[in-house]
């Protein structure tokens, strides 16, 4: 397994000095490659992956495309993708995970007339982007409805990787979380896996038995939802509508509707106009949501979600606007302030009002 290395991420969202417009490639040669880190029956991160990869084919008749699960992040992962450039004649490479990230770079030297798409990674290349969705946003308003639903004021939240990523993902729900609730707190159990349902299902029981009424999740599977359910302890799913695991006790849950992010690249490269740049979308694309309100959700928790929805879209709220403080109490984001991309896209530290540690 790739190890995560916390980096300070200057200038992430600078295109690169090399990009270039490649040539136009018909449809029907493109024959995009998508390396997956999990099953597609995983029910979440793949999945969803999976559902947009369909959608995209759907929408592109001519289209024949590829897929490899369960690719480790690693040196293995070479291998997958030389194998999709010359078997699969693969023009167009999705890596769809962030531990992709070195090799897929490696690979690209190689075969520089293939365009490459790495998800939620911050190395480009002339012939290399990235593409990600802004899923703090849905993320945050899931806390507001988690606030609203617990009565203990103890919510926890099962975490894959101690990553950027992730951390912006739980200092989002926490935000929301503590403006319908003030007092509440948020208890952080890292898994150090994307993919573990045995780990992901004992996280959440583990939470439940330290008193936590709500549990929210950054996991590829069901299984916390599933344990929830199990428990009768409300849960936030995540990546797609995770209903199916917990009919009735999922409030909601930040989804992926991955085709926003995949088919535009496919156009692109069918039209000559790709070029190397940081695609990041937010809930104005489609690109991320939030699933439909369980039925322990309020009709004025309700109203208060889709409000501030609202203007997120609109652009006239924004998720990381002070003011905002760190776990020690300190002013990092000052009042009429707000955080750049690059410093959300490189966030390192836990806002206030969360439990835990990040191990470095």
């Amino acid at each position: 397994m790739k190890k995560f290395v916390m980096l300070s991420l200057a200038c992430c969202f600078c295109t690169m000095a090399g990009a270039v417009f490649a040539a136009p490639v018909p449809v029907e040669e493109i024959n995009p490659g998508y390396m997956y880190l999990g099953p597609v029956g995983d029910g979440g991160w793949t999945y969803s992956q999976e559902i947009g990869r369909l959608a995209v084919d759907a929408a592109f008749p001519a289209l024949k495309s590829a897929i490899v699960e369960s690719v480790p992040e690693g040196p293995e992962s070479v291998p997958i993708m030389e194998r999709l450039i010359r078997q699969n004649k693969s023009k167009l490479i999705f890596a769809c995970s962030f531990g992709y990230m070195d090799f897929v770079q490696d690979v690209a030297k190689k075969y520089p007339d293939t365009t490459f798409m790495h998800v939620s990674g911050y190395k480009r290349a002339d012939n290399v982007g990235t593409l990600f969705g802004r899923m703090y946003e849905p993320r945050y308003l899931s806390g507001l409805v988690a606030g609203n639903a617990s009565k203990s004021g103890n919510i926890g939240y099962v975490a894959a990787h101690p990553i950027p990523e992730v951390i912006r993902m739980i200092n989002a729900f926490a935000l929301g979380v503590r403006k319908v609730n003030p007092n509440a707190t948020v208890k952080v159990i890292w898994l150090f896996s994307w993919f573990d349902p045995g780990k992901e299902k004992e996280a959440a029981k583990a939470l439940i038995d330290a008193g936590c009424d709500v549990i929210a999740m950054h996991a590829d599977t069901g299984a916390v939802a599933q344990a929830c359910e199990e428990a009768k302890t409300y849960v936030i799913g995540y990546n797609n509508d995770m209903t199916k695991y917990a009919p009735t006790m999922q409030l909601t849950a930040p989804i992926w509707n991955w085709e926003k992010l995949f088919a535009p690249v496919v156009q692109q490269v069918a039209d000559g106009t790709w070029k190397s740049e940081a695609i990041w979308l937010g809930m104005n694309s489609g690109a991320v949501d939030l699933a439909p309100f369980g039925p322990g959700v309020p009709e004025d928790v309700r109203k208060l979600v889709d409000d501030e929805k609202a203007d997120i879209i609109s652009g006239k709220q924004k998720v990381f606007a002070g003011p905002i403080k760190d776990q020690s109490g300190k002013v990092i984001v000052k009042d009429g302030e707000a955080m750049s991309d690059d410093d959300i896209w490189s966030m390192g530290w836990f806002v206030e009002g969360i439990v835990g540690d990040i191990p470095k």
